[in-house]
């Protein structure tokens, strides 16, 4: 009898400890997982009890790089179109292949000759960048200079563009010049041109007397007319129609701002000649104007530049194909990346590949060269937003219709920075309101994380 109680306690008192140690076992995971319930009641109120998000398709996922802990997950593996957030790839494909300093042009010089050949920098004689190097160096060398034609090998217009883009997305182009835009604005009474080329391209349809009209360019060509409107005209600035082939257009307004004849050819006549490279402006310049104001042009042209360096012409299908064998082969999930804006409703990625990919920036380039690239809050596309949050968060926007996307890096009230990204679909109410549970949702984080 007493072997029989003695052997009842010893399994009573194993299975106490049994017990205890599930206890405690219990009490760390819920310790352990106790930050994602206040994240996911973050995202409840800003999401799921948010009415204009009750039609919408959307994905969310935020991560902690330190350790490489998930934090919040909705949707995360899901493809959504992500708009202007496309840009990102665009920044850290050029972040890889640019070096510091934009290639103006490159140029093969040859005693008084010089043949020049562009390679689709965007800053060539661009209002936002007054120091003109290249232009200064072009108008200082050879008395005779031959440009020859460009590796271009796509459209001015890029796959998935929607028909009304025309009007106010400048065609991409081997040889950008005035960033492929002319302004119309009045100089007393006079109305004109700048470059001053297009002066007679204008066709008056209405008096100007009143000082109500609006200027419109023909989709297919480079005529500007001037019809009646209600409100009065405050100045204008439209794309012009480009051409692959410099000689069209991009030739005479260069003739036109140089003052001199510039020739052409297709080709240089000693292949085997060394060609040089002309920088214009620091890579990160265009990068931070392109994240900062979303600027599509500037995109789609860092993007043909990606492709010059790397594959040697300006093919932007080529190019990301090439890409995605590259810098890209290790996203989580297959992206369908057409274009380097985000104008495309084609690109399909998923809130994976974007943390995926912030990630790589952050570990492969400083934090000060990031900051300085992607806005922080009431910042450029940000502007409004993350009022009290400045220094706090940085991140890229992106919006077409029925369609906002955001996604970037934020430091929380007790110093951890989380990487996170927000793809929103399909939701049938104003942009603004939807950034706004956005907002709530990131800086509740931001607050009590």
């Amino acid at each position: 009898m007493k072997n029989l109680i003695g052997r009842y306690g010893l399994g009573a008192m194993l299975l106490a400890l049994v017990l205890q140690a599930c206890s405690v076992s219990k009490s760390n995971k819920s310790t352990a997982e106790k930050a994602n319930p206040d994240i996911k009641a973050f995202a409840q109120k800003a999401f799921d009890s948010n009415p204009y998000f009750a039609p919408a398709h959307w994905g969310v996922l935020v991560v902690e790089p330190a350790t490489g802990k998930t934090l919040y997950a909705h949707q995360a593996t899901k493809y959504f179109v992500p708009a202007s957030n496309t840009k990102i790839l665009t920044a850290y494909a050029a972040l890889k292949n640019l070096g510091d300093s934009i290639v103006a042009f490159e140029y093969l010089p040859d005693g008084d000759q010089m043949a020049v050949r562009f390679t689709g920098d965007p800053s060539f004689l661009h209002p936002d960048y007054p120091t003109r190097r290249a232009y200064d160096f072009l108008q200082s060398r050879a008395p005779q200079i031959t440009f020859v034609q460009p590796r271009w090998k796509t459209n001015p217009m890029g796959t998935g563009w929607m028909w009304g883009d025309y009007d106010f997305m400048p065609d991409r182009s081997p040889m950008p010049i005035y960033g492929n835009m002319v302004y119309f604005g009045l100089k007393g009474k006079q109305l004109v041109a700048s470059p001053k080329i297009f002066q007679d391209s204008l066709t008056i349809f209405s008096g100007l007397e009143s000082g109500r009209f609006n200027i419109d360019r023909d989709p297919h060509s480079n005529r500007f007319t001037v019809s009646e409107a209600r409100s009065a005209f405050r100045g204008t600035e439209l794309p012009f129609l480009t051409s692959a082939d410099p000689t069209t257009l991009s030739l005479p307004l260069l003739e036109d701002t140089l003052h001199r004849v510039l020739q052409s050819a297709s080709a240089v006549a000693n292949p085997q000649g060394q060609w040089q490279k002309f920088y214009s402006v620091p890579t990160d310049s265009l990068l931070s104007l392109m994240m900062h104001r979303s600027d599509n042009f500037f995109a789609e042209q860092i993007l043909l530049m990606v492709g010059n360096e790397k594959i040697g012409s300006m093919n932007d299908a080529a190019t990301i194909d090439t890409l995605l064998k590259s810098e890209f082969k290790n996203l989580p999930h297959a992206p369908r990346w057409l274009d380097g804006s985000g104008l495309s409703r084609y690109n399909m990625l998923t809130p994976t590949d974007f943390v995926w990919i912030l990630t790589q920036i952050k570990n492969q380039f400083p934090a000060a060269r990031i900051k300085a690239i992607f806005p922080t809050g009431n910042e450029g596309t940000l502007a409004g937003l993350y009022n009290k949050h400045v220094g706090k968060i940085y991140a890229k926007t992106g919006t077409l219709s029925n369609t906002v996307a955001l996604s970037g890096f934020l430091e929380t009230k007790s110093g951890k920075e989380l990487i996170f990204s927000v793809l929103v679909n399909g939701h049938q109410t104003t942009a603004g309101n939807i950034r706004r549970g956005i907002e709530q949702f990131l800086t509740s984080i931001m607050d009590q994380y």
